[in-house]
């Protein structure tokens, strides 16, 4: 149990380590923030502060120094803030995880209940109805449904706010739009596990027996079916919160990911790099966090 938590904890830094030097390569090759932070300037004024921010310095050793300092907890400062960039994504970052928890607690709510409907009701007009929902939710973008639910419940019906974070109304639109994004693959684990198990001999042996439908339902089939539930739900987390972004910006919701999509057009490095560092380690903590709980709910693994 402990090498197999230690060898977890390896990857989770080695993935850390990947993501900032992807990070780190990817902006180098994107653009000239110098000509934007002075943009009228003299460019013997630019080389001057090119040469007194380290980018004239070679890749390996800029890289160095940016690695040296993450291990510090220091990202720089800000280009256009003028702050720390790490406090900066910090205080955003409530914002994002609030929408990505939300929209991922609707997503199971949905999922769950219809999943178990569908596989005990398997090819009726329900199965059937939910089936269309899941390639309808998997076709749709996120920032399409995003606009047509703004324009379906704050412009038409104006029953929720259009944009802001102001109120708990106004994470409505935000995490239904998110949730449109992962119920239809949470559904289709949810029914394709619940298929596999209930006609399994434990869940024949507790029918004969006489055990209510639901008890038989939930107790033994879905309990052996949330397996690969947890580890999808999981992963879905990582990909709630890239979409988070795209939602914050189309939602103007005032997190981590309009922040970075701000950087981004700025050329901002510091934020950017802080911000994509934060996100990957709510990633992999996460799915460490996942790790550990498949291990508790399989027993199987913990054996071998």
């Amino acid at each position: 149990m402990l090498s197999l938590v230690a060898r977890r904890l390896v990857r989770l830094v080695i993935v850390l380590a990947g993501v900032s030097l992807v990070t780190f390569a990817i902006l180098q090759v994107s653009g000239d923030p110098i000509a934007l932070m002075m943009p009228e300037a003299p460019e013997a004024d630019r080389a001057a502060l090119r040469q007194a921010m380290g980018f004239n310095d070679p890749l390996a050793v800029q890289f160095g120094r940016f690695v040296g300092n993450i291990v510090r907890g220091d990202f720089g400062q800000s280009f256009f803030h003028r702050e720390p960039a790490l406090p900066l994504v910090l205080d955003r970052m409530p914002t994002t995880l609030l929408l990505t928890v939300f929209a991922m607690g609707v997503s199971l709510a949905l999922a769950i209940p219809i999943g178990i409907v569908s596989a005990v009701r398997r090819n009726s007009l329900f199965d059937h109805g939910a089936t269309l929902v899941v390639f309808l939710g998997t076709s749709m973008p996120v920032f399409w449904t995003g606009i047509m639910l703004i324009l379906l419940f704050a412009v038409h019906f104006r029953v929720l706010p259009v944009s802001g974070w102001e109120s708990w109304a106004a994470l409505v639109l935000p995490a239904i739009t998110l949730a449109t994004f992962s119920t239809p693959l949470l559904l289709r684990i949810v029914r394709s596990g619940m298929l596999e198990v209930i006609g399994l001999d434990y869940v024949r042996t507790a029918r004969a027996k006489g055990v209510a439908e639901w008890l038989v339902i939930c107790r033994h089939a879905l309990t052996n079916a949330a397996l690969p539930l947890v580890t999808v739900a999981g992963l879905q987390f990582g990909l709630l919160l890239g979409g988070a972004i795209i939602t914050e910006t189309v939602f103007a919701v005032p997190g981590l990911g309009r922040l970075i999509v701000g950087a981004i057009r700025q050329l901002d490095f510091p934020i950017v790099q802080a911000g994509v560092f934060v996100l990957a380690l709510i990633v992999v903590l996460v799915n460490f966090t996942v790790d550990l709980l498949y291990l508790y709910l399989n027993p199987q693994i913990r054996v071998r």
